[in-house]
């Protein structure tokens, strides 16, 4: 006899309240992925990275003859993973290219809220998977970077779950089961076919051997017992290493390539601007601070509240027969916050457009968030007038940044905590729309003005109209409808009738022009629209009434 569907799904749901909110809230963010991914623009670095997907298969394809790859600019010195499947999953599936691309990239996003509850749920329980959950979801410079930070987003979720898997571990250090020690290595693999700096991973892993294992007997005993942990998680390094190679042919070409990546960004000086408490660095002269100071003014108070409760609790609580499992927890989540900012502030590295390229140190923050408001929340458990009063309280905040969120889209990650005055606190002051993402809006807000502003009685405009865009020209073609309007390249922008750019850096202060229309949130503006036919006399061209295609 066939059973019932609703008995069914009740035994394949889990049986605790909190579990299935955080599965619910996994499953609205993924509803919400597939009804707004059309809203994000493409990024600056999308084109180039794509590109270097289909290189990276090229060079197979070819067997390994065709080496392309190694000089495409200089993306050789980055991981592939995640551009070699979008180009193979964009042969499979008949979507466009970039929002195939947004698509898989925020799932990627939501995979790294998977872990983080997961990781928050195995140190404190089920309320505090939800809660880490929910603290990732509604931060902005997370849940805003999760549609077109192809690099950053990925290897995020790759950390956090290669750190999930290493607490599994470091529960059972004497005996890991195979199936964690492979999960590791495919984790850290897949963080290492990313970006170089996957081989932080490698001193994660060596704190986590000496800090759960026994502290027992001499020091004799404990390095046998460290170095027998070692040996039973090599088979993870070795799978780690076949996955990095695989995803980063550059770095099979020598041992050490990935160390010489790693080393080589840590040098790198573009000429790339960027804010800081309201004034303009080069990306090499930012203060040691800069990446820090972004952190605490971009990530919810929430958050940060709750994970410095779980770092007090750790540090405060009294020690009853040696160091406890959850302390042990809270200490090696704590160290994959605090080692990289500590490094990027200690060797003043290059950085620039805030905390972007360290976004994989907020899934391990959010994760002390749960794990300390989890505990905050159970402190309070016997007076129920307290206990219902504080879990409103979380609630609220959490519901507060999420109407934030809300208010922003499609920019969440222009969001920034009341420490710095929100978003008009930190307008001019911190960087905002530095890939301009909003020139979809824009566009709109273009077109919407050539429409109201043709001659009466024409259907649509008869002229061919160039536009000067602070921006990258494949989010531009991807976005305007209206023919008439024609991508304008920079040596002509004294010529152009219409400029559009975000107000970041100041570039929409680059032509003159009459603002027709302002992109904003919060009252702030994120991004002009300027007519400047009355700054031009060139001729304009007509447009044939049978064409077909706006670009030249």
């Amino acid at each position: 006899m066939t059973p019932p569907l609703r008995s069914t799904a009740s035994a394949l749901l889990p049986s605790d309240g909190w579990d299935r909110a955080t599965l619910a809230l996994i499953a609205a963010l993924t509803v919400l992925v597939v009804v707004t991914f059309g809203d994000y623009a493409v990024s600056n670095d999308e084109v180039l990275q794509h590109r270097y997907g289909e290189l990276i298969l090229d060079y197979y394809r070819s067997g390994l003859t065709n080496r392309a790859v190694f000089g495409f600019d200089n993306l050789y010195l980055y991981g592939g993973l995640f551009d070699i499947a979008a180009v193979a999953l964009a042969h499979a599936i008949p979507i466009e290219t970039y929002d195939l691309r947004h698509i898989l990239c925020a799932l990627t996003g939501i995979g790294g809220i998977a872990a983080t509850a997961a990781a928050a749920r195995l140190v404190a329980g089920p309320r505090a998977g939800l809660i880490a959950a929910a603290s990732l979801a509604v931060c902005g410079p997370w849940y805003g970077a999760m549609f077109n930070h192809t690099k950053d987003i990925p290897f995020a979720a790759a950390v956090m779950a290669a750190l999930f898997i290493l607490i599994r571990i470091g529960h059972r250090m004497s005996s890991p089961r195979p199936a964690d020690i492979a999960a590791l290595g495919l984790f850290a693999g897949a963080a290492l076919g990313l970006r170089s700096l996957g081989l932080l991973l490698a001193i994660h892993v060596g704190f986590a051997v000496i800090l759960y294992l026994p502290w027992s007997g001499g020091a004799a005993a404990r390095v046998r017992m460290a170095a027998a942990a070692a040996m039973r998680l090599a088979p993870a390094a070795g799978l780690a290493y076949l996955v990095m190679i695989l995803a980063w042919p550059w770095a099979a070409l020598a041992p050490l390539n990935p160390v010489r990546g790693l080393l080589a960004f840590s040098d790198y000086h573009y000429p790339i601007r960027t804010y800081f408490a309201g004034r303009i660095y080069q990306m090499s002269d930012v203060p040691r601070a800069f990446v820090s100071v972004y952190l605490l003014i971009r990530v919810p108070l929430l958050m940060l509240a709750g994970a410095a409760m779980a770092v007090g609790a750790a540090l405060t609580r009294p020690l009853r027969n040696g160091i406890d499992l959850q302390r042990k927890d809270v200490a090696l989540l704590s160290l994959a916050v605090a080692f990289p900012l500590a490094c990027q502030a200690i060797f003043h590295g290059p950085a620039f457009t805030g905390m972007r390229h360290f976004l994989f140190v907020v899934p391990p923050l959010a994760v002390l968030a749960g794990i300390g408001l989890d505990r905050a929340l159970a402190a309070a458990g016997p007076r129920r007038m307290v206990a219902s009063g504080a879990a409103a309280a979380v609630g609220a905040c959490l519901l507060w940044d999420a109407g934030v969120l809300v208010r922003l889209h499609p920019y969440e990650n222009l969001s920034y905590n009341p420490l710095v005055g929100g978003l008009a606190g930190a307008y001019g002051r911190y960087d905002l729309d530095y890939w301009f993402n909003s020139m979809p809006e824009a566009i709109r807000r273009l077109e919407a003005h050539v429409r109201a502003t043709a001659p009466p009685g024409e259907v649509q405009p008869a002229q061919l109209y160039s536009v000067a865009v602070c921006g990258e020209r494949a989010s531009f073609e991807r976005t305007v409808t209206l023919p008439q309007l024609r991508w304008d390249f920079k040596s002509e922008w004294n010529e152009s009738e219409f400029f559009i750019a975000p107000t970041h850096m100041n570039c929409d202060r680059d032509l003159d022009g009459e603002v027709v229309a302002t992109v904003e949130r919060f009252g702030v503006p994120i991004a002009q629209v300027k007519d400047r036919r009355a700054l031009t006399t060139r001729p304009v061209a007509t447009v044939e009434r049978s064409a077909t295609t706006p670009f030249d």
